[in-house]
């Protein structure tokens, strides 16, 4: 990462920091959540099924967001964007300490979600059409390798917050500190430059044209395979992690230092994961890349929670997890940004990683309904392995993209004889 990122202008650079720290910080908020989920079921006398509800809200705002993020991304600029939908999630998740009813904060979240779903939207269009097309995947890839960053600083404090404070206390702590992300608006303003493509002299999109341009003949079956993909990797990853700190928690009968250091190892290889990922999008292609880390998702998946294992294997198979479960949220904002012209792009791409969300939302309430009657940990293990093999036969049906620029004009819908597509529609 570091080589790339040095021969990379000043503008690049800046954009690159300021993408990370914001998904970083995106992630921050977003798994507090999962992390607090034991205390509040306790707390507020919650069911499996209405914890997971909450989870599933938010999964639903951020499907809406990303999509109307990513037309506002097309609409006034990449930039301000970034800027409105940063302090839009960092304020939801402030507001959510106060919340003193389960209904409450079901409401709470799903605000917050909107303004997650369209940070991620604005961040990777922004830095899709700064950085150059040679470097594209590693510098999203590492961006996507932000999640970790902010997943390892929401089990930290949570670590600390509820050794130090009572758990009723603590959470509500947790969250407060959520206002944190809204302090990176200000370097937004200072030190970030509309992207010269995204800036050029064509008319802006009208709103109808940037909310449903997507579904024009020319692109509407890449949407639809999108939504699939989306659907596939965020199914399979929501599934696994809104639930395994309870599953490490009630089944496995872990403390908060033990559940803790079982997310550090698969947190750690999430960060490898992203940026190996990123590595291997330039090398191997968009579509290797993320077929290789599919079948890793569904193998590791089914022996980490269907097989019989005890608590070292569990700690030991936490590292290929991670990174397995990495590379697909590390190649989509490649991917997906390549797939569109750009009077449509951050709605496309937008819409593709966060639609599947919708569907997806389902799967964390799936889980809590489906461990009534079985081990959490197998309802965890059936739907994400199902989920990852949704992504495997969605990017299958996805043209190459590996080489494209922003710059000339190409049409998705016709590929050169090899299947793969040299250049984005502009």
């Amino acid at each position: 990462m570091v080589q790339w990122l040095r021969q990379s202008t000043q503008a690049e650079r800046r954009t690159f920091w300021a993408c990370l720290s914001g998904w970083s910080l995106d992630s921050l908020d977003v798994n507090m959540f999962s992390l607090v989920i034991p205390t509040l079921i306790a707390s507020w006398h919650v069911s499996h099924t209405e914890a997971g509800l909450i989870g599933s809200i938010t999964l639903g705002g951020s499907a809406l967001g990303g999509w109307l993020g990513g037309a506002l991304a097309d609409r006034i600029g990449r930039v301000r964007a970034l800027q409105i939908t940063v302090f839009w999630f960092a304020v939801a998740t402030f507001a959510s300490a106060f919340t003193q009813s389960f209904e409450q904060l079901l409401v709470v979240k799903g605000v917050q979600g909107l303004g997650f779903g369209a940070e991620w939207a604005a961040g990777m269009v922004l830095m899709a059409e700064v950085i150059r097309p040679e470097h594209r995947g590693k510098a999203l890839g590492a961006v996507q390798s932000g999640w970790a960053v902010g997943w390892g600083a929401s089990v930290l404090l949570y670590a600390a917050l509820f050794s130090l404070l009572p758990a009723d206390m603590a959470w509500r702590v947790l969250f407060a500190l959520g206002l944190l992300p809204a302090l990176l608006v200000l370097y937004l303003r200072r030190s970030v430059q509309e992207p010269i493509r995204a800036a050029a002299t064509l008319p802006r999109p009208g709103v109808g044209q940037a909310l449903f341009g997507i579904f024009r003949p020319a692109t509407l079956r890449v949407t639809l395979v999108g939504v699939l993909f989306g659907f596939g990797a965020h199914g399979g990853y929501q599934a696994l992690f809104t639930w395994l700190p309870t599953l490490l928690k009630t089944e496995r009968h872990l403390s908060v230092v033990g559940t803790g250091s079982y997310l550090g190892v698969i947190i750690a290889a999430y960060w490898l994961g992203c940026v190996t990922a990123g590595q291997l999008l330039d090398r191997l292609g968009r579509r290797r890349t993320v077929s290789l880390f599919a079948v890793g998702c569904i193998a590791i998946t089914v022996i980490y929670l269907l097989l019989p294992i005890g608590p070292t294997a569990m700690l030991l198979l936490g590292f290929p997890l991670g990174f397995c479960t990495a590379g697909i949220p590390a190649s989509m904002g490649t991917l997906f940004t390549e797939l569109y012209p750009k009077e449509v792009r951050g709605a496309g791409a937008g819409f593709c990683y966060n639609a599947g969300r919708i569907l997806a939302a389902g799967l964390p309430a799936a889980v809590g309904w489906m461990s009534n009657t079985m081990p959490l940990g197998k309802a965890i293990g059936i739907d994400a392995s199902l989920s990852y093999s949704l992504v495997l036969v969605a990017v299958l049906l996805l043209p190459e993209t590996r080489g494209s620029t922003f710059d000339r004009q190409a049409r998705l819908s016709s590929p050169a004889p090899d299947g793969v597509v040299r250049d984005a529609v502009t």
